[in-house]
């Protein structure tokens, strides 16, 4: 699975997806592009996109998109914080369909 993080998550989340293919936001240049321009770039490279952005889910429609989003709301977005909900994230990651909106939370 290709999965991209947002640029609000800490680069070390990459580890706890080990299995899958991981880029940043910043590591592809794409650092400080808004939300929708961001997802129509990631559509056609990635398969999930992992942001902690809570508006995504109402700001942008995934209807007939080529990508899934994942939310992860914490009450911050440490390592520490975010490493307990990885293992639901990695649970869903090969079966979220694409032009999909999961929010996992704490």
């Amino acid at each position: 699975m290709k999965v991209l993080l947002d640029e609000c998550l800490p680069r070390k989340l990459k580890t706890e997806l080990a299995e899958h293919s991981v880029a940043t936001v910043p590591e592809i240049r794409w650092k400080g592009l808004k939300n929708g321009e961001l997802l129509r770039l990631a559509e056609n490279a990635f398969d999930v996109f992992i942001t902690a952005d809570q508006g995504v889910r109402y700001q942008q429609n995934l209807q007939g998109k080529n990508i899934a989003v994942i939310v992860l709301a914490a009450p911050n977005n440490r390592i520490e914080t975010l490493r307990p909900l990885m293992p639901r994230v990695l649970a869903i990651l090969n079966t979220i369909p694409r032009g999909e909106i999961v929010r996992i939370e704490v």
